[in-house]
């Protein structure tokens, strides 16, 4: 890889103002002084800049409590968006694996390994969801077998089987999925009469939301995380 390169993707600069930096003299490769921004780094070299180690990471892995009010987008000119929660990524092209509704809270992982991403929501992989659901009226028995059996809802979509668990009291619920519809979930209980006014995700596939981190806040994965998601 290209010194240049290096350095941008791990958040040191533009590309242009890396070439300056490396022209200046600000950059060595295994303890000498590389001014070509065209050098070809080593796969296991040690970079510093200005003196200071720049340890390269292909791919990183956040697991963030979203709060609600914060849209599930890499970008956007006016909202604020969950990677403008991460403030200390090294890479710069993360984006979040699926979407919460700006009022969904919980856990959403947040990433910049596409191939992972893609085994997570593709259809085919049926990747298990799990939400807290608190209602306007109360689930029962009659809604849970409806949930199995696989709804169909007003506008003629035929849900997979869904798992629902009444808790207590019972207009709070847990509900499995293996899909993601838009607004999948609140469609789900609209078509049985009843209406989501709070959700909250908790697990997406052996991923499960830690209990300790505060809404709003991240952490990066454990390597046991990571290894459970590619497993998938």
């Amino acid at each position: 890889m290209r010194l240049d390169k290096f350095l941008a993707d791990m958040g040191v600069g533009t590309r242009s103002e890396i070439k300056k930096e490396i022209k200046a003299g600000r950059v060595a490769v295994d303890g000498t002084q590389i001014k070509d921004p065209g050098f070809k780094v080593p796969s296991d070299a040690a970079v510093t800049y200005c003196g200071i180690p720049v340890a390269y990471e292909e791919f990183e892995y956040f697991m963030l409590n979203k709060p609600a009010g914060v849209i599930s987008a890499s970008e956007d000119s006016r909202e604020e968006t969950v990677i403008d929660l991460i403030d200390e990524q090294k890479r710069k092209d993360l984006f979040p694996v699926g979407r919460l509704d700006r009022d969904t809270e919980g856990l959403l992982l947040i990433t910049n390994d596409g191939e992972l991403a893609h085994r997570l929501l593709s259809p085919k992989h049926h990747v298990d969801k799990t939400y807290y659901a608190k209602l306007a009226e109360i689930a029962d028995d009659s809604d849970v077998t409806l949930f199995r059996e696989g709804l169909i809802l007003t506008d003629g979509l035929k849900c997979l089987p869904a798992e629902l668990e009444i808790l207590d009291p019972p207009d709070e619920v847990l509900i499995t999925i293996r899909e993601g519809k838009f607004h999948q979930i609140k469609r789900m209980f609209q078509s049985v009469g009843n209406e989501v006014l709070y959700l909250k995700r908790l697990s997406m596939g052996p991923l499960e939301l830690d209990p300790d981190l505060p809404s709003g806040q991240y952490r990066r994965l454990t390597g046991e995380e990571i290894a459970s998601l590619k497993h998938i």
